[in-house]
């Protein structure tokens, strides 16, 4: 019983990682990258769809992202949708390609995505410690149950927080390596 809410708790904190590491892919670094269009969505046939499944994103150069429609009459309506986007990007069409170059991030613009960046970790942390105190919760009751003992309430409680520190240290680091991104020019 312990192992499972053990890993559960552990599973249930993985997720909240990958859920930090899919919010920080939608900050914009200096740097081109695919996955900058990866949540902007397109009217295609009456439904609203990904974008990188009506069109192939590439990155042409360290400023500039490529996006190619799989069908012409998409191009206008990619446009708009980039345009759109809270992204701040300004497409130019060149026939059936759509150039979207990055302009160069401010110094006060990139502070202002570090303040961004701190506060979703702070978010992941919140939400492992969360995690944690659910945990806890139920191991409490396992020991109110006299299902397991104090000795194996206090083991676990200690296994927990060793989890909950591991997953907090995934955390500061990724958030260091998007705020070197994010500083370097």
């Amino acid at each position: 019983m312990l192992d499972e809410i053990k890993k559960d708790a552990s599973v249930r904190m993985d997720k909240s990682i990958a859920s930090l590491q899919q919010d920080l892919t939608k900050i914009r670094t200096g740097r081109a990258h695919t996955s900058l269009l990866d949540h902007i969505t397109v009217e295609y046939y009456g439904s609203q769809v990904p974008l990188n499944q009506v069109a192939n994103v590439n990155v042409e150069d360290s400023r500039t992202l490529a996006v190619s429609p799989w069908e012409k009459d998409m191009v206008q309506v990619i446009e708009k949708a980039i345009m759109s986007s809270d992204l701040g990007l300004n497409p130019a069409t060149a026939g059936t390609v759509i150039r979207v170059p990055l302009p160069p991030l401010t110094e006060e613009r990139r502070k202002d995505l570090i303040r961004v960046v701190r506060n979703e970790a702070e978010g992941g942390r919140v939400a492992i410690r969360n995690i944690r105190r659910d945990a806890l919760g139920d191991v409490k009751d396992l020991l109110k149950e006299k299902m397991i003992g104090e000795d194996d309430e206090h083991r676990a409680q200690e296994e927990i927080q060793k989890i909950t520190d591991q997953h907090v240290a995934k955390i500061d680091a990724i958030l260091a390596e998007k705020e070197s991104d994010l500083m370097e020019v």
